[in-house]
């Protein structure tokens, strides 16, 4: 089973050492952008940017995460511009997460939390991000509609020497850490995928998309540049174009090699 060992930080963990961190054999951080929404100047956490860059000098994988006060999807899309806002020009390994778990929003019911859930996510993600949802095992069982957001990944909370649930993308399993290179307590978590590896294929957390693969086809006899370009759907006027060798489309021989655009 993949998993590998990391952990997730804000200014409670004051300034880091990262190249400790790394050293320690931790290898991934997941790091909190903000909170709410209202003022960016004093809700985006104050070591993001630090840590942020910190992490990514000594080759530390990271994710981001924002924590929400919001208690209607209006406020939740409010929170995933913040969001964004803070983000914009980062690159992350890691997922970017919606952590949900504020007391004043314990009691709004299962539909409306969800409801708020599903609309930063949808924003988040539709501006090229892989997200996930924070939660805990009492939300998921009794706040949350799972079958809404299961499209979206798990970040499971419980503090355990096991999950005890399915289907997690990551763990987080102590809020008691100790790791070298930071001074206080922090969160321990297990990731289950191979995260980079995701977003690098796929173009997504501010990783370029990848080039289409380029797509050979060897001449047949009895072939002509207008059946090939039929064949796979171009036109012959782009077939030629993508193939400057042909000096002469109207000949062309079996066994030559074309390149469809």
């Amino acid at each position: 089973m993949f998993a590998v060992n990391g952990i997730d930080v804000s200014h409670h963990q004051g300034d880091i050492d990262f190249a400790r961190v790394k050293a320690a054999g931790v290898k991934f951080a997941m790091i909190r952008a903000g909170y709410g929404w209202e003022n960016q100047s004093e809700q985006t956490d104050r070591k993001f940017y630090r840590n942020y860059k910190m992490a990514t000098d000594v080759g530390l994988p990271c994710g981001s995460y924002h924590y929400s006060y919001a208690t209607t999807p209006q406020e939740a899309e409010k929170e995933a511009d913040f969001f964004l806002n803070i983000v914009k020009g980062c690159k992350f390994g890691y997922p970017v997460a919606f952590d949900m778990e504020d007391k004043t929003q314990a009691n709004l019911g299962r539909s409306r939390l969800s409801d708020i859930a599903v609309a930063f996510c949808d924003k988040v993600e539709k501006a090229g991000y892989y997200v996930c949802v924070y939660s805990n095992l009492d939300w998921i069982r009794n706040r949350l509609d799972m079958q809404r957001l299961k499209r979206f990944d798990l970040w499971f909370a419980r503090y355990n020497d096991k999950p005890g649930y399915e289907g997690m993308g990551m763990w987080q399993y102590s809020s008691s850490g100790k790791v070298d290179g930071i001074a206080a307590n922090v969160d321990m978590d297990v990731a289950y995928k191979d995260y980079p590896s995701i977003m690098k294929a796929h173009g997504l957390n501010g990783y370029p998309k990848a080039a289409p693969a380029k797509k050979r086809y060897t001449v047949k006899p009895g072939d002509n540049m207008s059946k090939i370009a039929l064949k796979h759907g171009v036109t012959l006027k782009a077939l030629i174009a993508a193939n400057p060798q042909i000096k002469n489309p109207n000949l062309i021989w079996a066994g030559t090699v074309l390149l469809i655009p």
